[in-house]
C-alpha cells in the first residue's frame, strides 16, 4: 500500500492545449528534451534533414506540420512519472482533444504572445474550467514582437475569467528578448540562442541590479521591467496554490519553445505545483486513487499505430488501485471477465511491454474489438464511469467505395474508424443508399478517414456531401412518432447508431423555424440522456 501511495504522488499526468500555431507541438518537444526522454529535439516547421516530431506519428500529419491525432508519451523526471497527452492542435478535432481532457489532471495552455487569446484556445480553456482542471499558461514566442505583457496578462483575466500570477517576467521581446526574470527567486535567467531549438540552451543567472543585465538590456527596456514588476509586487494577484488546484488562479510563464526560453523553468514549476492523480466519480460513487481494487476507463481507440503490426490500440488512464499485466479485470459494460495480458506504455508510436501501472498512468491494450470508448475496467464490477462527453456533428457526407473489388476492405476500415470515433454514422429514414451518412465536427475528420482508408486498408474511396449543417436528437412529448410532414424544406429524419431519431436541417434557421412551429417537439444538441445526465450533475 506504501509504494502505490509513493507512486500516485509522484505521478503527473497532463495536456498541453492551444490554438492552431501557437507552438503546442513545438512545446511538447522542448518538454522530452529537457525530461531527457529524446536527445534531439524535432519540429514540425523543419528542415527536411530534420526528425520529424517525436509525438506526430501519423504520415498526414508530418505533411501538414499539424497534429491530429492524441498520444501519449511517458518519461522520468527527476523524481516524477510525467504522463504528457499531446493532443490534436486542429480545430476540426476538438472531440478528440475533449476526450483526452477527460483523462488529465492538469493542463498547460499556450498562448501566442503576439496574437493573445485565441478562439480555439477559448474553447479549450472552458472545458478544463468546466471539469475544474487546473490551468498553467506560457505565453510562447517572446523571440517574435510580442504584446505588452501587462495587456496579456489583462486579457488572460478579462476574457477568461481566470486570476493570472506571472512566476516570471520577460526581459524585452524579439530581437531585445534576453530571457526572464524568476520572480520566486528574485533572479535573472539569462538565454543563449541554440541554433535550431535541438539543443538545451546554456542559461546564466543574475540579480536584477547586476550591471551585466543592464548592460545585456537597453535602457528603456530595463527601465520598463523594473516599472512593471514593481507595479506587479504593489497591484498584482497573490500567488495561492490552492487556488491553483481549483481552476482559480493560473501561473503564467514567458519564453520561446522553439529556442528553449523558459521551457525548463516552466517544466520544474509545472511539476512542483500540479495535482497528484486525484478521485474520480462514478455513476454511484467517489473512487479513490489509493483504493486497492485497480479500475481505469478508455478514452481513445486508435487502429494502425505502428504499421508493422496492424493491430488495435485502447488508452486506458489508471484511476485506482494498481494494474498488473495478465490481471482479470470485468468489462462493465458487457460483464464480461477480460484477461489484459498484451500491455504496452506509450511514447508516440514505439511502445513497449508494461507489467504493472498506476493511477495516473496511460496503458495501452492491444485487441480486444469490444472496446469501446468510455468502456470502464475495473476488478469491481459495479465501478462504471461516465467520463467522455458526446459531441454534435456539423459536417456531413456519404463515403462510398469505387471499387467491388476492395469493398470487403473498404468495409472493414470503415468499421474501424467508427469504433474508434473518428468520425460518427448516422442512417436516413426511408433512404436506398446502402451506405451510411457520416457525420464530424470538421471537414479534416474526413480528409483523416480517406488517408487512413487508403494507407491502412488499401482501399479507395468517394466522398459524397451532404446538404445538411446541423443535426438534432428529436422526441414527442407522447412518445410518439415525428410527422415528417411538419418538416422544412430540406431537412431530413435519421436515426444515431443507438437507433435514436434525429432531424438534419439545412441551417441554423431551419432548425429555429421547425422549432417555433412544433412546441411539443423536444429538439437537442446531444442525445436526451445524456443531456439529462448533465443537467442533474
Amino acid at each position: 500500500m506504501q509504494s502505490i501511495e509513493r507512486e500516485i504522488s509522484r505521478r503527473r499526468t497532463f495536456a498541453i492545449i492551444s490554438h492552431p500555431d501557437a507552438g503546442k507541438t513545438t512545446l511538447t518537444e522542448k518538454f522530452l528534451l529537457y525530461g531527457g526522454a529524446v536527445q534531439l529535439a524535432g519540429s514540425v516547421t523543419a528542415r527536411k534533414n530534420q526528425r520529424a516530431t517525436t509525438s506526430d506519428w501519423m504520415e498526414l500529419e508530418r505533411q501538414r506540420g499539424i497534429s491530429v491525432s492524441s498520444t501519449v508519451l511517458q518519461f522520468e523526471y527527476g523524481r516524477y512519472c510525467v504522463n504528457l497527452l499531446d493532443t490534436p492542435g486542429h480545430k476540426d478535432f476538438s472531440e478528440d482533444t475533449y476526450r483526452v481532457l477527460t483523462a488529465v489532471d492538469a493542463a498547460v495552455m499556450v498562448i501566442d504572445a503576439g496574437k493573445g487569446i485565441e478562439t480555439q484556445t477559448r474553447k479549450l480553456f472552458e472545458v478544463c474550467r468546466q471539469r475544474r482542471i487546473p490551468i498553467f499558461t506560457f505565453m510562447n514566442k517572446l523571440d517574435r514582437p510580442a504584446r505588452d505583457p501587462l495587456a496579456l496578462l489583462d486579457e488572460l483575466e478579462r476574457v477568461l475569467g481566470i486570476a493570472a500570477y506571472p512566476v516570471n517576467w520577460p526581459l524585452g521581446d524579439g530581437q531585445d528578448f534576453r530571457g526572464v526574470f524568476d520572480r520566486k527567486g528574485n533572479v535573472v535567467h539569462f538565454f543563449e540562442r541554440v541554433p535550431g531549438g535541438e539543443y538545451r540552451a546554456p542559461v546564466s543567472v543574475h540579480g536584477l541590479s547586476d550591471p551585466l543585465v543592464q548592460e545585456a538590456m537597453t535602457a528603456q527596456t530595463y527601465s520598463r521591467t523594473v516599472e512593471e514588476l514593481a507595479m506587479l509586487d504593489g497591484a498584482g494577484a497573490a500567488f495561492d496554490h490552492a487556488a491553483v488546484l481549483a481552476g482559480e488562479l493560473t501561473p503564467v510563464f514567458f519564453g520561446s519553445a522553439v529556442n528553449n526560453f523558459g521551457v525548463q523553468l516552466l517544466l520544474d514549476a509545472f511539476l512542483e505545483l500540479a495535482p497528484r492523480p486525484g478521485p474520480r466519480l462514478t455513476d454511484s460513487r467517489t473512487i479513490q486513487p489509493e483504493d486497492s481494487d485497480f479500475s481505469g476507463f478508455i478514452f481513445k481507440i486508435q487502429a494502425n499505430m505502428d504499421p508493422k503490426h496492424r493491430d488495435r490500440l485502447a488508452f486506458v488512464r489508471v484511476c485506482s488501485g494498481k494494474f498488473e499485466r495478465d490481471m482479470s479485470v470485468v468489462h462493465t459494460r458487457t460483464g464480461k471477465k477480460l484477461r489484459l495480458s498484451s500491455s504496452h506504455k506509450l511514447f508516440g508510436r514505439d511502445r513497449e511491454t508494461i507489467d504493472e501501472a498506476f493511477p495516473g498512468d496511460v496503458v495501452g491494450l492491444v485487441g480486444h474489438t469490444e472496446f469501446r470508448i468510455g468502456d470502464t475496467l475495473a476488478e469491481d464490477p459495479s465501478i462504471t464511469y461516465a467520463e467522455i462527453p458526446r459531441f454534435t456533428p456539423e459536417c456531413f457526407a456519404w463515403l462510398q467505395s469505387p471499387s467491388t473489388a476492395q469493398f470487403k476492405r473498404f468495409r472493414e476500415g470503415l468499421e474501424q474508424l467508427l469504433q474508434e470515433g473518428v468520425v460518427q454514422s448516422f442512417s436516413l429514414k426511408d433512404s436506398s443508399q446502402r451506405v451510411p451518412l457520416l457525420g464530424a465536427v470538421g471537414p479534416l475528420q474526413f480528409e483523416v478517414v480517406q488517408y487512413r482508408m487508403q494507407s491502412e486498408y488499401g482501399a479507395e474511396s468517394r466522398l459524397e456531401p451532404g446538404p445538411w449543417k446541423v443535426l438534432r436528437w428529436a422526441a414527442t412529448e407522447d412518445g410518439g412518432p415525428i410527422d415528417d410532414a411538419a418538416l422544412p424544406t430540406g431537412a431530413r429524419p435519421a436515426f444515431d447508431v443507438a437507433g435514436k431519431p434525429v432531424i438534419l436541417f439545412p441551417d441554423e434557421w431551419s432548425c429555429n423555424f421547425f422549432a417555433q412551429r412544433n412546441p411539443k417537439v423536444r429538439l437537442a444538441a446531444l442525445p436526451f440522456e445524456t443531456v439529462e445526465e448533465e443537467a442533474v450533475a
